[in-house]
C-alpha cells in the first residue's frame, strides 16, 4: 500500500495538470454540497465506464502535527485500516478487493488521503465502510505497536537507505527555517519511536470529524445518487471540535544554503536547488500562474532551455527539468534538477545551470517561448482528463490547500493570459540566491573525482 507521498509527487500530478483537467473531462465545474454535520461533497461526472472513484480527503497532514509527534499523520494513516467494531483489523482492504476494487491512501505535508475505486453499484459499500471508520476507529496497543515497528521500517526502507530521499530531506529542512515542511511527512526516526495509542488517538478525535473533510466522487454517478447515498452514510456522523489550522511562518530569507551529502551508496551524482515561493493560495497577485510557466519554459521538457543548452548543446548533463509546486497551503517551491553525464563534474555543470538562469532572469521569456508554454500546459488537460482518479485528486489538492471550484475550474483560461512581463518578474522576485538551498549528491567528494 501506498502510504507516503512526498511532495515530488504532487509536481508531479499538478505540475501539468494542477486544474486543466476539469475543463477537459466536463462541460462545467463539478457540483458541491454540504451536508448538516459540515462535510463538503464534490461530485465530478464521468459516464464513459460504470466505475467511480471515491475519495476522503482531511484537512490534516504533517505541517499540522504538533512539535516532537513528527510522523503522527502518517502512522493514524495505517492505522485507519486497524478496523472497527463491525470491520476487523485488515478486512477494509479485503472486502474492497473481494469487490474487484482498488484502494489505497497517502498523507502530505498538507492533507490525508483515503481513496477507492470500484463499480458504480458498490458506491454505496465503500462509503459504509469509509464513514464507519470516519466514526469508529478501534485502537488497541497490540495493533498500534507492531504498526509503529512498521512505519519505522518504512523509514528505514524509503528514506534512511536512499541517498537521494536523505538528500531531499536535508535540503526541506535547511529551507524551511521556522515552518514545519521542513519536518518530513515520515517524520524524524527518534520521534517516530516514541508515538503511542494516546497520540494517534488524540490526533484522530481531533482531526477527523465530516467538518473537517471533503467527500469527491468522480465517475459514472449523478449528483442525486451521490447526495442521497452521502445523507445515509455519511450524515450520522457527527461533528467533532476542529483546531484551527496555524502554522508558524518563515522569516524573510537572507542568506543561500548549500547542502552537500556524500554517500558511497549513491549510484549517480546530481545537482538540486529549490527557491522558496508563494503557493496559490498565498500569492499577492499572479505569481504562482507566472511561475508555473516560467518553469515550463526554463526546464518543462526537449525544448526547454535548461535541456537545450546542458543536455543537447553543451552535453553537460544527461537529464536537466525545472518545476513550480503551487498547490501547497502555505510555501511552495520552484526546482531545479540537473543530472551530469559521465565524467562531468557537478561544480562544472552547476556553473553551467547557473548562467542559463542568469540568462533568462536577464532577458525573460520569448514570445515563442510563451506560446509553446502556455499551448503545453493547456494541451496537458487533453490527456489528464481520461483519469477519474487524477481528476479527483487535482479537485481535492485544490480544495484542501485554499482554492475554490470555480479557481481550480478556470485555471486554464487564467493561464492562458498570463503574459511575458508577468513571467519575468516573478521569476526575477522569486528566483535569488538568498530564496534557495542547493543541494549535491555525490558517492564520493568531488575533489577527488
Amino acid at each position: 500500500m501506498l502510504h507516503l507521498i512526498v511532495r515530488a509527487f504532487a509536481v508531479a500530478i499538478l505540475f501539468l495538470t494542477t486544474a486543466a483537467a476539469a475543463q477537459a473531462a466536463s462541460s462545467g465545474p463539478p457540483a458541491t454540497f454540504k451536508l448538516a454535520n459540515g462535510l463538503q461533497v464534490v461530485v465530478i461526472e464521468d459516464h464513459r465506464a460504470p466505475v467511480v472513484t471515491h475519495m476522503v480527503w482531511y484537512r490534516c497532514g504533517a505541517a499540522d502535527e504538533t512539535r516532537g509527534h513528527s510522523g503522527i499523520a502518517h502512522f493514524l494513516e495505517h492505522l485507519m485500516f486497524k478496523g472497527t467494531d463491525r470491520i476487523a483489523s485488515g478486512d477494509f482492504s479485503k472486502i474492497v478487493a473481494r469487490q474487484g476494487g482498488q484502494d489505497n491512501a497517502f498523507t502530505t505535508h498538507d492533507e490525508t488521503v483515503y481513496w477507492q475505486r470500484v463499480a458504480r453499484d458498490r458506491l454505496g459499500l465503500v462509503m459504509d465502510l469509509e464513514s464507519d471508520r470516519m466514526a469508529h476507529l478501534k485502537l488497541t496497543d497490540k495493533v498500534v505497536l507492531p504498526e509503529r515497528d512498521v512505519i519505522l521500517e518504512e523509514r528505514r526502507m524509503r528514506v534512511d537507505n536512499n541517498p537521494s530521499s536523505l538528500l531531499s530531506e536535508q535540503m526541506s529542512a535547511a529551507l524551511y527555517l521556522n515552518h514545519p515542511y521542513g519536518i518530513p511527512v515520515i517524520g524524524w526516526f527518534h520521534e517516530m519511536q516514541k508515538l503511542t495509542r494516546a497520540d494517534a488517538e488524540a490526533w484522530y478525535n481531533a482531526h477527523y470529524g465530516p467538518n473537517n473533510a471533503i467527500l469527491i466522487v468522480a465517475g459514472d454517478v449523478t449528483v442525486d445518487e451521490v447526495k442521497t447515498l452521502a445523507e445515509k452514510y455519511y450524515g450520522p456522523v457527527a461533528a467533532r471540535p476542529v483546531p484551527p489550522r496555524w502554522r508558524p511562518g518563515e522569516p524573510p530569507p537572507i542568506a543561500a544554503r548549500r547542502v552537500t551529502l556524500v554517500d558511497a551508496r549513491a549510484t549517480q551524482s546530481y545537482f538540486s536547488r529549490e527557491y522558496l515561493t508563494p503557493s496559490y493560495r498565498t500569492e499577492k497577485g499572479r505569481e504562482a500562474y507566472a511561475l508555473e510557466v516560467g518553469a515550463e519554459i526554463l526546464g518543462g521538457g526537449a525544448t526547454s532551455r535548461l535541456y537545450r543548452a546542458l543536455v543537447e548543446d553543451r552535453k553537460l548533463a544527461a537529464e536537466a527539468s525545472a518545476s513550480y509546486s503551487g498547490n501547497d497551503y502555505d510555501y511552495s517551491t520552484f526546482s531545479i534538477d540537473l543530472t551530469p553525464r559521465s565524467g562531468v563534474a557537478l561544480a562544472a555543470l552547476e556553473a553551467a545551470g547557473d548562467k542559463v538562469i542568469a540568462d533568462f532572469l536577464k532577458t525573460g521569456p520569448t514570445a515563442e517561448e510563451m506560446k509553446r508554454a502556455i499551448s503545453r500546459l493547456r494541451a496537458a488537460a487533453i490527456y489528464a482528463r481520461d483519469s477519474q482518479n487524477t481528476m479527483a485528486q487535482i479537485y481535492g489538492f485544490g480544495l484542501i490547500d485554499g482554492q475554490t471550484i470555480d479557481e481550480i475550474y478556470k485555471w486554464p483560461d487564467v493561464i492562458a493570459t498570463v503574459k511575458a512581463e508577468e513571467v519575468a518578474a516573478a521569476m526575477r522576485e522569486f528566483l535569488k540566491p538568498e530564496r534557495s538551498v542547493t543541494g549535491l549528491l555525490t558517492a564520493k567528494a568531488e575533489g577527488a573525482q
